[in-house]
């Protein structure tokens, strides 16, 4: 149980400097949120966790391939903001963009053997 609080407490903390640092900076906030902290501490608790080496290489390597279909919503929902577009409503145009992304790197991926569908 302890390791849990842990666990959300360093996650909840990142998220949290994270997005006093973009207050602050929009390129320096953009930096530090494009690194793969969530990655990262999954493997680490992952590791802690005793789960092996197996467990977290898969994490990494279907991680990278679920990162790409999310690549054009960040060029989608600044182009879509500067356009006018109400936030809300341009972050919902960006999950919709990012789902049939998705589907369309699950098939171009299954074409190389790589199954993406849980």
């Amino acid at each position: 149980m302890l390791m849990l609080v842990i666990k959300y407490a360093v996650t909840a903390s990142v998220i949290v400097l994270v997005s006093e640092v973009a207050k602050r900076s929009d390129k320096f906030g953009a930096l530090i949120s494009s690194l793969p902290f969530v990655t990262i501490m999954v493997m680490i608790w992952l590791h802690v966790e005793r789960q092996g080496s197996q467990k977290i290489g898969n994490h990494a390597y279907y991680t990278f391939w679920y990162v790409l279909p999310t690549l054009p919503m960040f060029l989608v929902m600044p182009w879509l903001m500067d356009k006018g577009v109400k936030f809300w409503l341009a972050l919902a145009i960006c999950a919709a963009v990012t789902m049939i992304c998705f589907a369309a790197t699950a098939l171009l991926a299954k074409r190389f053997g790589v199954n993406l569908m849980p």
